[in-house]
Parts: C-alpha cells; structure tokens; sequence
C-alpha cells in the first residue's frame, strides 16, 4: 500500500467534482473547490474519520469493498478504479464488461487493410467483423448463427473448418485454441456465456475435453499459420495480434512475406477470391470458401 501517492490521488480526485456531480446541493460558498470529506465519506458509506485518515496518508489499508465504494462516491473511470485498487496494494476486479460493439476506428483501420487478411475476433473466440480479404480466405461468417461464427466451436464440430489448415498442422492449431480459452476464462471465471461454451465443447467433442484436462494456458499472440486454399493453393502467413485496450478483442493481421511464394499467391486470392465474393454477393449467396 503507498499511502502518500493513495492520500494524493484520492485528494485530487475530490477537488475536481462539483456537489452537482454527484446529486448534492451547492450549499454555501466552498472555501476550496470540490467535494467536501464528509460529502465523500457519505457517498462511500464509511465514517468521516476513516476517510479523512486515508487523505493523510495514515489509515490503515481498506478492504476491497471499501475501494469500490469510494470509486464510485468519487465518480472514477476504469483506469482511475484499477490505479486506486494498485496505490492500495490490491489487484483491481475482473469483473468488466465484454461487448461485441466493434470501435468505428477499429472498423476504419480494417477497411483500410486492402491487400491483406485481418479480422477482429473477441477474445471468446466470436468473429465480430471480417475484411474483404479475410473473408476471401476464411470465408464470410457474416450469415452465419452466432454460435457457428465462434472459430473455437467450428473448429472442434466442423470438420470442413479443419481444410483450412494443412494435416499436420491440425494438432498445433487445436491445442492453441484451448490454451487460449482456457486462458480467458481465468480472466473472467464469472463469464456465463464464456462458461457456457466451455461446457457444450465439452460435451460434444473428446478432442477438446482431453484437451482442456490437459490444463494447457497460453494467450495468443504473434504466429507464424499455413492456410490451404482450394484455390491458390499452400499460404504460410505472418499473424500479428493487436489487443484493444481492454484485451477482450483483438485484431488479427495475416501479411505474408515481400517476394515469397505465399505474398504471390496472397496477391493472387486479392484478385480471384474477391472476385468470387463479388458473384457471390449479387447471387445473393455466400462465399463458397471454406471458414
């Protein structure tokens, strides 16, 4: 617990917040700008005293209940909650909200990816939004039930899911993605839809329950993937993951090398591939490549 940077911070954090910020009365004119201690310690629900104790840097350490409380009297942003949890010598609370509400400027740097596959898929494993390229190689997902646009469930129930990658790569591909889940359900044991598609794995493929026995954890992260396409045939690609801010979505870039056979034939499923899903667009139909 660092008490003096703790009392600094809480004081700064009281004088930017008017009484109508958080619902009080002006009242008399205030010698000092902000809230008042008193004021504090009454949104928080603790006595005067042992807040005013923590502003002078020697109150004893509070409880976790007693930080969150004062993080909302005090109106603090995430950042703001998770810094006060640390000054205070614990670890701030997992529990965050997880959307699937991609950021338009996420959006507007995979649209600008025109020469190259990139996909933005949440940490769960659910594909939120796919490039014109992504979906020349992977195939559109965009049609399909949410549960079947999870590459983890497609991937253990799919079988046609697995062409994309070579034979002996297939083992490799199954263990990173158990690892990962396992990884993220870690992070958010509290996650019911999370949990939930841990348990229908389970039950629907051997494969991945002796996998998750396995009890391997690893996040994914910069790689090096073989993709077979029915139409240009071997692609051995560089992945490179970009995680938002609150690392509950990622964005997958796959480039392939200047001057190698898989930048070629990259070049080559550009043309072929979105020319594919142009047809397939006015036919009103999906990709017909394989996810």
């Amino acid at each position: 617990m660092d008490r003096t940077e703790l009392a600094d911070f809480l004081r700064h954090c009281r004088a930017r917040l008017a009484p109508a910020d958080v619902g009080l009365p002006q009242g008399a004119r205030r010698r000092t700008p902000g809230l008042r201690r008193e004021e504090v310690a009454q949104l928080a629900g603790m006595s005067t005293d042992h807040y005013t104790r923590l502003e002078q840097a020697r109150g004893s350490r509070p409880s976790r209940q007693m930080l969150a409380a004062v993080a909302r009297a005090l109106r603090l942003t995430g950042d703001e909650r998770d810094h006060l949890f640390h000054l205070a010598g614990e670890e701030p609370s997992r529990h965050r909200p997880v959307t699937e509400h991609v950021r338009p400027g996420l959006l507007l740097v995979l649209d600008r990816l025109t020469d190259t596959p990139a996909q933005v898929v949440s940490d769960r494993g659910d594909i939120l939004a796919q490039n014109a390229m992504a979906r020349a190689l992977h195939g559109d997902v965009s049609a399909r039930p949410a549960a079947e646009r999870n590459i983890v469930w497609r991937y253990f129930t799919d079988p046609t899911a697995r062409e994309l990658f070579p034979a002996e790569d297939r083992d490799r591909a199954g263990r990173a993605a158990v690892a990962d889940l396992r990884a993220t359900l870690a992070r958010r044991p509290d996650d019911a839809r999370l949990a939930g598609l841990v348990r229908r794995l389970r039950a629907r493929s051997e494969e991945f329950s002796a996998l998750w026995d396995a009890h391997h954890v690893a996040v994914r992260r910069t790689d090096v993937k073989r993709f077979v396409h029915p139409v240009v045939g071997l692609l051995e690609l560089d992945c490179e993951v970009l995680l938002s801010p609150e690392h509950d979505q990622r964005l997958i870039v796959y480039t392939a090398r200047p001057g190698s056979r898989s930048h070629e034939r990259l070049e080559l499923l550009r043309v072929v591939g979105l020319q594919a899903l142009d047809r397939d667009s006015v036919a009103g139909g999906g990709s017909g490549l394989p996810a």
